[in-house]
Parts: C-alpha cells; structure tokens; sequence
C-alpha cells in the first residue's frame, strides 16, 4: 500500500476490533512535523465506487472525555454506526486538536468561552485563525485506500470544498446533525452563523 510522496508517508495496518464491528486501522505520518494520523476502514470496494467517509479532527475532550460543550464525540460514534450500516466506509481521523490550534490552546480558548467570547472569538482572541485545520494529507490517504468518489459525512462544506480542490470527487453529503445538547446549542449556533456549518435549524431552537 506504500504511496510514493515527499511529503506523507503509509506506515502500516492492522486489525481494530471494536463495539460497532471489526475495523482496519492504518497509520499514516507527516513527514516534514512527524505529525501522526490514523484511517479506520471498514468493508471492501472496487475502485470507482462511491465510498462512505467521514474526515473527523481529533478532540481529546468530546472523544474521550465525552464533554458535551461540543458534538465531536457525538458525530465520532455516529459516524462509525452508519458506515457499519452502509457495509463499507472509512473514517478519517486526522491529529488537529482544536481546529487546528492544539490541545492546551483549546483549553485556553475554553476559559475564554467561559468568560463570555465564542468559539471564533476565542480563538482569534488567542492570535489564531478561526479554522487552522489542513486536509492535504486525506487526499494520500484515500489514495493509499483506492478511493476516489466519496459520500461525504459532515456538516462544514469546507471539507467538502478542501477534498474537491485536492482530486476528490464529493458525489453527495451526508447531514449528521448528532450529539446537539444543552451544554453546545450556543456552539453549533456559531459554527453555523460564522463558519458556514450546515445543520437543520429546528434541531438549534
């Protein structure tokens, strides 16, 4: 499965058995930041076909610490549940904490929340843009998987225009408005009236 690129490079594969079914996990790393980022893959496709997936930035506090003050944790399990459904898919799970601006600077950007700024407030408060995420690296990992047509799961059409500019075609988006608790509503409102996030508006009142 070895892509030849300067830039990124597949290390390896193995069996990830978990509560929604038996994935592959396959570990790919950036070369020039060792930065390191891991695609679940689940079922089999010819190549050509449309393929399930979702790109899903890494949030150590709604993945693993399941808070409910975003819906990342929420769109994780979810995302898994449909592509077990659907029989195939992939999930892209890249290392870019915080939109991009890491772990402790969310937590940074959390404490400014608390006082009262939102989440783009606070990370422009902070000295960062709003959206510091990169997606370069998914184009060599679908390539590595052999896809190229994707269903795209996700609520930000900036993934959907970031995988169109890099070769991909987006044959359709998938809504998954999931995980919108009391503790988030002001958050997702956000996203959506600042960032371009698409989520049905009944489910934000």
């Amino acid at each position: 499965m070895k892509q030849a690129d300067t830039q990124f490079e597949y290390i390896s594969s193995a069996k990830l058995p978990t509560r929604y079914g038996q994935f592959i996990i396959h570990g790919f790393v950036e070369l020039g930041t060792e930065q390191e980022h891991v695609a679940l893959s689940y079922g089999e496709w010819q190549e050509g076909e449309v393929v399930p997936i979702r790109i899903h930035s890494e949030c150590l506090t709604g993945d693993a610490l399941f808070s409910t003050r975003c819906d990342c944790g929420f769109q994780l399990e979810k995302a898994l549940q449909n592509i077990v459904e659907e029989g195939k898919g992939v999930l892209l799970y890249l290392r870019q904490e915080g939109r991009g601006i890491g772990l402790l600077n969310k937590i940074r950007a959390y404490h400014l929340q608390d006082n009262g700024l939102d989440t783009v407030e606070a990370n422009e408060h902070l000295g960062f843009d709003a959206d510091l995420r990169d997606y370069r690296i998914c184009k060599y990992m679908l390539d590595t998987l052999k896809i190229s047509k994707v269903s795209l799961m996700t609520n930000n059409p900036r993934k959907i225009d970031a995988l169109t500019d890099l070769g991909i075609e987006v044959v359709r988006r998938t809504p998954i408005d999931h995980g919108i608790t009391a503790d988030n509503k002001g958050y997702i409102r956000t996203k959506t009236q600042k960032l371009g996030h698409r989520f049905d508006p009944h489910l934000l009142k």
